[in-house]
């Protein structure tokens, strides 16, 4: 009686922190994640993994995470960790000053981007044009179209219309972004993730903003009250993901990761490839969508945030801060101790010992592929067409097991990567090069 009291009391609590609306709590998938002491990263554990100065056992606090996750009270500052916004190796006065000075950068970023478009940092966001295809002002406000200069560069220019054509678009997709989650019926809340979306569209102008990028950067602002901590976040996350949206006439940003997924399920189930490729599938482009949005629709929110943080805490890399910081080369693995080892997550350890150094065969592609893997028996009965294995895979929405995906997702590396260092195939090595932002 005692046990069942306490796991309604923590699943009540949990609940507290993501609630959901009242009409919407049956048609969204019951989240499986659970707080286990002992295993889950909490407050206590956290702030005691930081010395007096604030340098942080970032080795303990992984080994934490990839066993049970994070407490939702101390997901956001734990994620900055994760993604590279902190060096754990930093004092809290060193993030005090980088805290600091990209909350600066970002209120410029906000400052030139309300000249343009006086709407953004209202609390209220745009869902309708307010630019013509050809660039003309509708309603007669054109906003500044001059540089920081003061001049009137047509490359400025035809940028400022680019990024404003884009704008009601971006305001279309926080409408509906996590919809059923109580803290997007606020216009305030809404209007923080489109302030976040649209400078980094004007920032990272190449990039600008492609659908997906609002189920991103969504749980950072739930996540992290300041908006500037929010947005600093979500860069760092594009920085992983940066690639998946980066769309040609051509191509499809995400094609690469797919190509090698295609490549992942050739070494370790042949016969299952041979399949897709009869039904036409052998671009994998049913997988779209998962390493897109990074399994946002195969799980639900809760589980989503979990999932994310398992994988970044495997994927976990002490240079990350450094690379991120510099644009430094990423540094040679050839020689790291078994001791400094305990400083990365499970699946880059994999990738250093095997001197793999391939970015588009990122955990969440190994994820993919243990899907593909676990629906193994009934694609190759039941699928006669590209839909019935689209159909296949759906039914995987709200049914994962975030760890147990993870572990799986391992168990494939490992065997990829042990006929990969047979000579059985091997991926072309590839690290990106990543714009300053």
């Amino acid at each position: 009686m005692k046990m069942m009291f306490l796991r309604r009391s923590t699943q009540a609590e949990l609940d507290a922190f993501y609630p959901i609306r009242p009409e919407c709590q049956d048609s969204v998938p019951k989240p499986r994640f659970k707080l286990r002491t002992g295993k889950t990263l909490s407050a206590r554990r956290w702030h005691a993994s930081f010395s007096e100065e604030g340098q942080l056992d970032i080795a303990k606090v992984l080994k934490r995470i990839q066993r049970g996750g994070v407490h939702p009270s101390i997901r956001g500052a734990v994620w900055e960790f994760l993604l590279g916004c902190y060096d754990p190796n930093s004092t809290f006065d060193d993030r005090s000053l980088i805290r600091q000075r990209r909350r600066e950068q970002y209120d410029e970023w906000k400052a030139a981007c309300q000249k343009m478009v006086p709407v953004i940092g209202s609390g209220k966001f745009l869902t309708t044009p307010i630019v013509t295809d050809d660039g003309q002002p509708i309603d007669g406000d054109a906003g500044i179209v001059a540089d920081e200069n003061g001049n009137n560069d047509p490359a400025f220019e035809k940028k400022v219309i680019q990024w404003k054509q884009v704008l009601p678009q971006i305001g279309l997709d926080v409408v509906r972004t996590d919809q059923p989650l109580v803290f997007y019926q606020t216009e305030s809340n809404q209007a923080k993730l489109w302030n976040i979306l649209s400078i980094y569209a004007w920032v990272d102008s190449d990039i600008s903003y492609v659908q997906g990028m609002n189920d991103i950067c969504s749980p950072m602002v739930i996540l992290l009250e300041n908006e500037a901590d929010a947005y600093w976040c979500f860069a760092r996350a594009m920085r992983r993901l940066r690639d998946n949206f980066k769309t040609t006439s051509t191509s499809i940003g995400v094609q690469a990761r797919l190509s090698t997924l295609s490549a992942i399920i050739k070494v370790v189930d042949p016969k299952l490839h041979e399949h897709l490729e009869e039904l036409d599938g052998g671009e994998y482009l049913f997988a779209f969508r998962m390493l897109m949005v990074l399994f946002r629709r195969e799980f639900s929110f809760m589980d989503a945030l979990y999932l994310w943080e398992l994988m970044w805490a495997m994927e976990y890399n002490p240079n990350t801060f450094l690379l991120y910081e510099t644009s430094a080369a990423a540094e040679t693995t050839a020689n790291v101790s078994e001791k400094l080892l305990k400083q990365y997550g499970k699946f880059e350890r994999n990738n250093v010992r095997t001197g793999c150094k391939d970015y588009q065969s990122a955990l969440a592609v190994f994820l993919a592929a243990s899907i593909l893997e676990n629906k193994h028996k009934r694609i190759l009965k039941e699928a006669k067409g590209l839909d019935d294995v689209v159909e296949i895979l759906g039914d995987v929405t709200g049914n994962l097991d975030a760890k147990k995906a993870c572990k799986e997702a391992l168990n494939i590396q490992k065997k990829f990567l042990k006929k990969e260092h047979q000579g059985t195939y091997a991926l072309r090595p590839k690290f990106p090069a990543w714009p300053c932002l």
